[in-house]
């Protein structure tokens, strides 16, 4: 195994991972996607947040968009979850289900998981499909400007999220997820002082409705026009830890241009920083993609056989 199939393997085909294959396959490298399907971004029903679609644009959409995009410079995208990552001679061995691949360089855009409130698996995606569960308040707060909001979560993380969104509405009830309220004296001080309320849980989405969805908590049931998760996530990093790179806090610790310590893996989006923000994967995305192709470059000069055909054919004689 002397010469890598692809320059360059993204793992994670989420706004991280498709900007870079875009700019990527733009910079004349040969690049593979493998991705396992379960990009956050595809969640989201409509974004209004993200600049250039001022009447929205779902996550689905935006995503086929992107991978239509990538497509069309030559990127290989295929679906599988990458279970093993291996240094080789010719530079890293990766290997799903059903493939394998070697490639001189590997982008982490792996992601994170959101840790979902205790409810019905179909019950959640239909209500989130409705706008009555969301996850991002950065990016969906304004939608909920003026209306009935719960948020399941507490001590401060909780506190500090009922808080942000108090800024789009003053009907703001914070749930326990599981028992009662675990808050400081200082934490309920400020809770009081803006007027959030709070219920002890455990609590339970137990239904749906067209405008609202209702959840059911040690104080009885509730009925919100949405409702936040406040309960954290967890990095995908498994891949990163098996092929030695550094972890900090739970992501993978990058430089400022999403180098990790491990030469020739870089990691970018939420993987590295979970900002939960589209636009900011999109920027640490390109900038991955612009280090890779510069790095590659020092190895060996790229298009360099294209180059000398040009050079050839420009030549008189």
């Amino acid at each position: 195994m002397n010469e890598a199939q692809y320059d360059c393997l993204v793992v994670g085909a989420g706004p991280a991972g498709l900007t870079a294959a875009i700019y990527l396959t733009r910079f004349h490298l040969s690049i593979k996607v493998v991705h396992s399907g379960e990009s956050r971004a595809s969640w989201i029903p409509c974004t209004h947040n993200h600049a250039g679609f001022p009447d929205g644009i779902s996550g689905k959409d935006l995503l086929e968009r992107m991978t239509g995009q990538a497509r069309k410079y030559g990127a290989s995208i295929v679906s599988g979850r990458v279970t093993r990552l291996d240094k080789v001679e010719a530079g890293f061995l990766a290997e799903w289900g059903e493939g394998s691949v070697t490639a001189r360089t590997v982008l982490l855009a792996t992601g994170v998981r959101n840790r979902r409130p205790p409810m019905d698996l179909q019950l959640h995606d239909e209500a989130m499909a409705r706008g009555l569960i969301r996850y991002c308040p950065i990016c969906d707060g304004y939608e909920v400007t003026d209306k009935k909001v719960g948020v399941i979560g507490s001590g401060s993380h909780g506190v500090a999220e009922a808080i942000f969104l108090r800024g789009y509405t003053c009907d703001i009830t914070l749930i326990a997820p599981e028992r009662a309220h675990l808050l400081s004296g200082e934490d309920r001080d400020r809770l009081r002082s803006y007027g959030i309320a709070t219920v002890d849980g455990p609590c339970d989405a137990v239904a749906a409705h067209e405008d609202c969805i209702v959840v059911d908590t040690a104080e009885g049931h509730h009925a919100f026009d949405s409702v936040y998760p406040a309960l954290g996530s967890d990095a995908r990093i498994e891949l990163a830890k098996q092929i030695g790179a550094e972890i900090c806090n739970d992501n993978i610790r990058v430089d400022s241009h999403q180098r990790t310590s491990v030469p020739g893996i870089y990691a970018a989006g939420d993987v590295v920083l979970g900002l939960d923000q589209i636009s900011h994967a999109m920027g640490e995305g390109g900038v991955a993609a612009t280090t890779i192709r510069n790095d590659l470059a020092k190895e060996r000069p790229l298009k360099r056989e294209a180059l000398r055909g040009s050079i050839a054919a420009k030549s008189p004689g």
